[in-house]
Order: structure tokens, then C-alpha cells, then sequence
């Protein structure tokens, strides 16, 4: 069996977060590529059992293209603070889970108000984004990329252009946080456009 994208004209975002839904569809558009994603056909989310984003990253795009028959990208990405000693990390959705008991869902309003609390009058604001982009196959052959962006934490939130995290941090060199920045421009410089960089060279080698 191929393990080559260009042989292919469908691929499953293996994700229900319709914001890495989105970002993952842009980055993915100039190589004519219909993306469908996990959330769209009813798929499950398997249970991430593994303790790092690799591994997560894999558990769910293996699930995906086992059910589809199609070839599935999945991305397990988190907030690393230095002074959290690496917390949120791979658990930074969990972070913002709201008990059932109280409606559930997520609420990263409340996330951020814990990394901020936590991190308290500690000077060491230095964190990064971390993503791990797993491309596996129906036959089980998979592929892992790893990317990152540094920078650090501020308060409070500010803008309304990104999601999870995004308004609680600045990249290096930036004034603006994530969700201040155009999309566009996130895209270019994000965690997620760092391991795409390397899965493109992989995939799609000019």
C-alpha cells in the first residue's frame, strides 16, 4: 500500500476541535486535498492513553484511518510553562474540562485563569506550544512530525482571533498574543506550522 498523500484525494483530520479543524484545512488547501474531518463522520474519540504528544497524536490518527479506510492527520499539541514545570502540557485540553456534574464542555477562560494562578508572582513567564501532527495509513504505517514555537505567558487574555490558549500567549519576538494576530500570520509562525513544515517536505518534496 502507498503511504504518499499524492496518491490520495481525501484525508481525515483526526479531531473534533473545530479550531484545529480549521487551521489544519488551511495549511492543507494548495495541495487539492478534500479534507473531512473526524468530526464530521461521527467518529470516536479514542481514549488518549499515552504520555506525550507523539504518542497521543498516533493513538488518534490510527484510530481514524482504521474506520475510514483513508489516510488520517492527526495533531496532540499542548501548553509547556517553564515555571509549571511543563504543565499543562499534554493535559492543557483537560485543563479546561468542566465536570458533568456541572454540564461539561470546556472552558479555557477558566484554563488560563489556572495557568496564570499557578505561575503566581514567579518571574519566569518563558512557555511554548508543542505539536506532534501524526499522518497514518488504513495498513497502520504512521508518521510523526514535531514542532514547536517558544515565547511566553501574559495577563491578562487579549484578543478574540484564536482559540484554547491563544490569548494568554506571545510569541518571541511579538507584542501581540496569538489571538491578537492575523490567522494568517499565526499560521506561519505557529507550533502547528513547524511540524507541517516538516510533514510537507515529507509529503509533498518540491
Amino acid at each position: 500500500m502507498t503511504h504518499r498523500l499524492s496518491d490520495y484525494d481525501k484525508i481525515i483530520v483526526a479531531s473534533h476541535n473545530e479550531g484545529k479543524v480549521r487551521e489544519i484545512r488551511e495549511l492543507l488547501k494548495p495541495f487539492g486535498l478534500e479534507t473531512i474531518s473526524a468530526g464530521d463522520l461521527g467518529l470516536p474519540e479514542p481514549e488518549e492513553t499515552e504520555t506525550t504528544f507523539a504518542g497521543n497524536a498516533k493513538i488518534k490518527a490510527l484510530s481514524a484511518a482504521t474506520i475510514s479506510k483513508l489516510p488520517a492527520l492527526s495533531d496532540d499539541s499542548g501548553l509547556a510553562v517553564d515555571a509549571l514545570g511543563g504543565d499543562p502540557g499534554i493535559y492543557a485540553a483537560r485543563w479546561a474540562e468542566i465536570p458533568k456534574s456541572e454540564g461539561g464542555g470546556r472552558d479555557f477562560d477558566m484554563a488560563m485563569w489556572h495557568v496564570h494562578d499557578r505561575i503566581g508572582d514567579n518571574p519566569d513567564r518563558r512557555a511554548r506550544f508543542i505539536c506532534a501532527l501524526c499522518l497514518a495509513f488504513p495498513d497502520g504505517h504512521t508518521s510523526v512530525y514535531e514542532g514547536k514555537v517558544e515565547g511566553q505567558i501574559i495577563w491578562p487574555p487579549r484578543g478574540d482571533k484564536g482559540f484554547g490558549y491563544d490569548p494568554v500567549f506571545q510569541a518571541m519576538g511579538d507584542r501581540k498574543t496569538f489571538a491578537e494576530i492575523d490567522p494568517a500570520e499565526k499560521h506561519a509562525k505557529s507550533h502547528r506550522a513547524d511540524a507541517f513544515a516538516k510533514f510537507l517536505k515529507d509529503q509533498f518534496p518540491s
